[in-house]
């Protein structure tokens, strides 16, 4: 759960909290050495008889003051036995009294039998206490984590210098109270009053089982309350329901589920502490906080509690259940030892059944199967018995894995047992590997971790499968052969050796545990076999389970689903809208301004603003223009709406739902440069503000919730409207055009744009209720452009400049990403270290970047090779990833390098410096930009300014980005980023890649004149402005694209004063001519006759010239004035041209664009309906693709004679038609 979300939750429950920690260790503070007797201290050796351990009790000034021992060494200890298995929560220390003897700092070890000891650990180190500095005063350890012991030990490590070891000792923490509940046993804790109704509980205890079901603790009410602990498939539920006659059953139950593989036999904390509706549980360290459902707070049990089961169920709400089975100590409930007071007989507790005081060890010993090739199992068998009964339980997370192998006896053929794909056991049997007879017996979900028992038995000719005790289901077989029972059994795998063992296994090797193994009947003693003397094995841990839930807790982040098999987990990203190993990494950008960095244009998006961090993308338009990028997060009432009947007693009210969080609206916010949203207040009779001096009328609730008192277009703090700021207002006696309060319509509009109090959630309105009194009032979508991080850069203008930033906290997943540009061989883009973990990017070599982390296991090293160099002054991109699964390297659109990470070991971060961009050691220099670690920003340009050596920002954005202006665009440097020009481009938008089309219908013409003739010749001195320069160019670069179903038409036409002339027509047979007639040069033409261009499908055309210098009046498309035109061009002339043309290019003149955003504007002339459309829309079907090359030979390139003079080569296609 987010802990943003908690602040407020932490707060209401710290009295609670205080609760429940006291419940936990309820009287667990005892001095547990001074009711000791002396012979309970023991020691390494005694200096003198008045120096014994006996002496060595807490502030007792006996014999000599306290234990010192004959050689002050680190070979020497204290021992206490307390007598029983108790647990211990504090020590304390004391010198030896009135001496100068006295211990500085020891070590602690603990045992259950005085023998096989273990040291003491905190934070997976071996743990050094703080001891005294003079003999008296006492020195005070709580632990961390407590311990369950019988004995303790004290290692002095050092002493005094000026003395010797001297030490007197107390233990503090409770003695157990256990309970052992054999499955048909229970205790009632019985009230003194016929209910008992709560508003707070606490119930905590420990419990360990072999079994994954049973009821650990109910009560239940007459209302309907109930509150129930159980155990079910290993897993722990609590189930509650507060009561509530309103409320039906199904709708106020809560369960939660929390731990997992509880029936190991070990020890498990519990604790739940309720409070009204909240309720924290935790099982061991994992903890889960929710709210029940329903309206009640309290919770009403009538009668009693049952604990270990549900002895008489059949009340309202009661479900049966399976009774717990196992031991459980310290149970406490509300304060209350109930283990305390059964022992002690009170009338309190009533005991159902058998419950004993003494936790049995029941003599099972499970193996586990490490490895999935070398493990295995052998065990004898009793060959020759006629028939076969094998049996065992098994667990696992793998899906296929050998079970058992035999070869029977008698040549009955071998017998297998596997696990393949989760969901079925398979047996063969046969008399030969060639005529197997198969009993398939399929299960569910056979890898999910619980204990899963196997019996086969053989009887003759018939095998029967039984699969968790289910004879239901049991599977059976018919063999040729009559089974005896084989001579060796196979569990788990094979030796490597096969001609040995004839051992076949047709799957892998198990991996998982196993227990209860029987062969004719009879169990296995497998701590013989640990021992040697019965069978043999490989790869085994013998008297251990060592299985682990690898998704618990679940590493999968953000919904993922979390899966495993033995060594490691796997997360399903399906429909979370993350993807990666661990669902770390966001598939959405973190803004539209990085949608246009991707070249998309206006359209709806997600955006994730916190990248990988808690919070889920977003669903918004990005506008997408040439000159802003807009967000756009619409809400619930975008339009206009009326509002009459509303005055100070009823007020109006509308709410505004965005669809998402605060914390996400919030985010889009502070991350843009600017943002508003539209206030628009039409009124009559209907006062707004009602300025200058009075109440507001009406009012808008922003972010935080506050009421703000100003309206679209004024300032926050100054109760106007727009036109009170701009003095125009209708009164000017009032600041609004509403608080007139005039009979006739009227608005006061502007935009709200103080980002810290947007977005509008609520709106208030209470003057609508005079006579012909009404209002209709309108809130935009909120609207933010511009993106604070994207590009937010800082230039490190020497090696030894660096910026420097708070810890980076990532202990599970880190992910860092930005983008640098340096000219530098080598530097250090990023560091962060800590005691010995640490985490660093930088560059190597101008072709090699590397991402370093040490986790505590040891160096991680990812690099990525470059096949050009990175220091070439462009900008690149860099992220770099770590979690439990994978560290990996992405740079630019190169392969990404990754590593798995270990299956064992170490796996948090730990880091505690500051951290570094760019580094004290190892400088960087050159730009680096839009830095984000785990999605959160961070802002560069700010920590640069004060800062010697880095400056904020960095230009160059066009080295890099300008292929991203297409169509001859022209990229604009911008402080933050870039723009692209399409001035002299044909088509627009961001990119310049949006074409510029239109519809002519029959009379429509463009015409693009000069002004004046302009004669050139190569060495003119006449200064011309642009345009003409390029009109006058010696060369020509023509594009257009048509559509049109009409023959013959005029596309193109160009015309100069000495009758020289460029003609683009289309005959009437549907080919295409291009017609050149120069001054010195007969009439030129090109016939592209492919096919009929008329087919109501987009072709594009390319022409380009260089020829000598021309002066150029423009006509363009349709009609062309009455010139002296070739035949040919004059019939097309007399048909014009209907249909769609798009993106004109004449040099760098934009003759139909000009004509569609300037159509008064000389030099363009545009006559009759011009409309603008979308030619790619107007093309009724799709074609296939063709592609065509021609040659000299394969057109009619010809002059006016007939002679071949030129060639054209051509290349067209559904999507793409040029003509070079």
């Amino acid at each position: 759960m987010d802990s943003r979300a908690l602040g407020g939750f932490t707060l209401l429950l710290f009295s609670f909290w205080q609760l429940g920690l006291t419940a936990t260790n309820y009287n667990c503070d005892d001095a547990l050495v001074s009711p000791l007797p002396s012979t309970a201290l023991t020691s390494s050796s005694e200096l003198f008889s008045t120096h014994s351990p006996s002496f060595a009790k807490l502030n007792r000034r006996d014999g000599a003051g306290g234990w010192s021992p004959l050689d002050s060494n680190e070979r020497q200890w204290l021992q206490v036995d307390l007598g029983d298995r108790v647990e211990i929560v504090a020590v304390a220390t004391q010198g030896r009294y009135g001496s100068s003897d006295w211990v500085t700092s020891y070590t602690l070890m603990f045992s259950d039998t005085g023998r096989n000891w273990k040291q003491y650990r905190q934070d997976d180190t071996i743990w050094v206490f703080t001891g005294n500095s003079n003999a008296d005063s006492v020195v005070h350890h709580k632990f961390l984590h407590s311990m369950k012991a019988r004995f303790l030990r004290f290692i002095p490590l050092k002493w005094n210098v000026s003395g010797r070891i001297g030490l007197r000792v107390e233990v503090f923490g409770c003695s157990y109270n256990i309970a052992d509940f054999d499955g048909r046993s229970s205790l009632l804790y019985r009230f003194n009053q016929k209910l008992m109704s709560t508003f707070k509980d606490v119930v905590s205890l420990k419990f360990k089982s072999m079994q994954g079901d049973g009821v650990l603790f109910h009560g239940e009410g007459q209302r309907g309350d109930y509150v129930t602990l159980e155990l079910q498939k290993g897993k722990l539920s609590l189930h509650i329901n507060l009561g509530d006659s309103n409320l039906h059953f199904s709708n106020s139950h809560t369960s939660v589920t929390l731990g997992s593989l509880l029936d190991d036999q070990h020890w498990h904390s519990v604790l739940i502490e309720r409070f009204n509706k909240q309720v924290n549980f935790t099982v061991d360290k994992h903890t889960q906080h929710f709210r029940t459902k329903g309206d009640s707070d309290h919770l009403d049990i009538d009668y009693e509690l049952s604990f270990g089961g549900i002895p008489v169920p059949g009340k309202p709400g009661t479900f049966q259940r399976k009774n717990f089975h196992g031991c459980i100590e310290n149970l406490y409930y509300n304060g209350v030892n109930i283990i305390d007071l059964a022992k002690r007989r009170k009338p309190q507790i009533y005991t159902v059944g058998n419950v004993t005081f003494s936790c049995s060890e029941p003599q099972v010993v499970p193996i586990t199967f490490v490895s999935t090739s070398h493990s295995y199992l052998l065990l004898p068998g009793t060959p020759q018995i006629d028939g076969l009964s094998v049996s065992f339980q098994f667990r696992t997370w793998n899906k296929d894995g050998l079970l058992l192998f035999t070869e029977l006896s008698e040549n009955s053929g071998p017998l297998l047992v596997y696990l393949h794909a989760s969901v079925f056991l398979n047996i063969v049997s046969c008399t030969s590997f060639f005529t197997p007879c198969t009993c398939i017996l399929p299960g569910t979900n056979l890898h999910d971790g619980l204990w899963h028992s196997v019996n086969i038995n053989a009887r003759r000719h018939r095998i029967t499968l039984t699969l968790d005790n289910n004879a239901a289901t049991a599977s059976h077989a018919t063999t040729v052969s009559r089974i005896y029972s084989g001579n060796s059994y196979y569990f788990g795998g094979c030796p490597d050796n096969f001609t040995d063992s004839q051992c076949l296994n047709p799957v892998t090797a198990f991996q998982g545990c196993m227990r209860l193994i029987f062969i004719d009947n009879q169990p296995k003693d497998l701590i013989l076999v640990q021992q040697g003397s019965l069978g043999n094995f490989s790869d085994l841990h013998i008297d251990l389970c060592g299985i682990k839930d690898r998704c618990l807790p679940n590493y999968c982040e953000h919904g993922g689903k979390c899966s495993q098999s033995w060594t490691t987990f796997y997360c399903d990203c399906n429909d979370t809208g993350y993807m990666g190993a661990t669902c770390h990494n966001s598939i959405y950008e973190q803004s539209c301004e990085g949608y246009r960095h991707q070249g998309k244009t206006s359209g709806f998006f997600y955006i994730d603003s916190d990248g990988s961090g808690p919070l889920g993308p977003l669903r918004v338009f990005c506008n997408i223009t040439e000159d802003k990028i807009w967000t756009a997060v619409q809400h619930n009432n975008t339009g206009i709406t009326r509002v009459q009947g509303a005055d100070p007693e009823k007020p109006y009210t509308m709410s505004f739902n965005y669809n998402s969080s605060a914390e996400q609206l919030e985010a889009i916010i502070n991350s843009a440069e600017y943002c508003e949203q539209e206030a628009a207040y039409h009124c009559r009779k209907s006062r707004l503000l009602n300025t200058p001096n009075g109440m507001p009328f009406a009012w808008w609730v922003g972010r935080a919730n506050e009421k703000h008192l100003y309206w679209g277009g004024s300032l926050p703090g100054i109760q106007q409207c727009a036109c009170g700021l701009e003095e125009s207002c209708l009164d000017m006696r009032y600041f609004c055009n509403c608080d007139a309060d005039r009979e006739e319509w009227t608005n006061d509009t502007g935009l709200l744009a103080f980002k810290d109090h947007l977005p509008v959630t609520q709106i208030v309105i209470t003057d609508t209720n005079r006579s012909n009194s009404e209002a209709a009032w309108k809130i935009g979508p909120l609207r933010c452009y511009g993106d604070r991080q994207f590009w937010n850069a800082a230039s490190f203008n020497t090696e030894a400049s660096y910026l420097h930033f708070p810890t980076f906290h990532a202990e599970v997943s880190a992910d860092i990403s930005f983008f640098f540009k340096t000219t530098a061989v080598s530097g250090v883009f990023l560091e962060n270290l800590g005691i010995k973990d640490f985490i660093r990017v930088e560059i190597n070599s101008p072709k090699e970047i590397t991402f370093s982390i040490d986790v505590g296991n040891g160096p991680t090293e990812a690099t990525v090779q470059s096949p050009t160099p990175l220091n070439d002054n462009q900008w690149h991109y860099v992220r770099a990833e770590r979690n439990l699964k994978q560290t990996s390297l992405q740079v630019d659109s190169l392969p990404k390098k990754v590593l798995e990470a270990p299956a064992e070991g170490h796996f948090r971060l730990q880091l505690n410096s500051q951290l570094f961009v760019a580094s004290r050691q190892k400088g960087f220099l050159g730009c680096i930009r839009s830095l984000h670690l785990n999605g959160q920003k961070l802002d560069l340009e700010e920590r640069a300014k004060t800062t010697p050596g880095v400056k904020p920002g960095c230009p160059g954005h066009c080295s890099s980005y300008g292929n991203l202006c297409h169509n001859g665009g022209k990229c604009v440097e911008k402080y933050n980023g870039y723009s692209c020009d399409c001035t002299n481009s044909a088509y627009e938008g961001p990119f310049c890649k949006e074409e510029v089309s239109a519809v002519f219908e029959a009379g429509t013409s463009i015409t693009y004149i000069f002004q004046e003739p302009y004669p050139v010749t190569k060495n003119a001195s006449t200064s011309s402005s642009a345009i003409y320069a390029d009109a006058v160019m010696s060369k020509e670069n023509i594009a257009f694209s048509f559509l049109t179903a009409h023959t013959p038409s005029l596309l193109l036409y160009i015309n100069t004063y000495f009758h020289e002339y460029l003609a683009v027509i289309l005959s009437k047979n549907g080919s295409l001519q291009v017609r050149y007639k120069l001054s010195k040069d007969g009439l030129l033409i090109f016939t592209i006759d492919s096919g009929n261009f008329a087919n109501r499908e987009l072709h594009h055309v390319k022409i380009n010239r260089e020829g000598r210098e021309l002066v150029i009046q423009y006509f363009f498309c349709c009609t062309a004035d009455s010139l002296s035109l070739d035949p040919e061009v004059s019939k097309a002339n007399a048909y014009g041209f209907t249909g769609c043309l798009s993106s004109v290019q004449y040099n760098h003149i934009a003759p139909l664009k000009a004509a569609l955003r300037h159509p008064s504007v000389a030099p363009v002339t545009v006559k009759g309906s011009l409309t603008e459309s979308s030619c790619a829309a107007i093309m009724e079907a799709d074609v296939n693709t063709v592609t065509t090359i021609y040659s000299s030979s394969g057109m009619s390139c010809q002059e006016g004679n007939g002679e071949f003079k030129r060639c054209c080569r051509v290349r067209y296609s559904a999507e793409n038609k040029l003509c070079y």
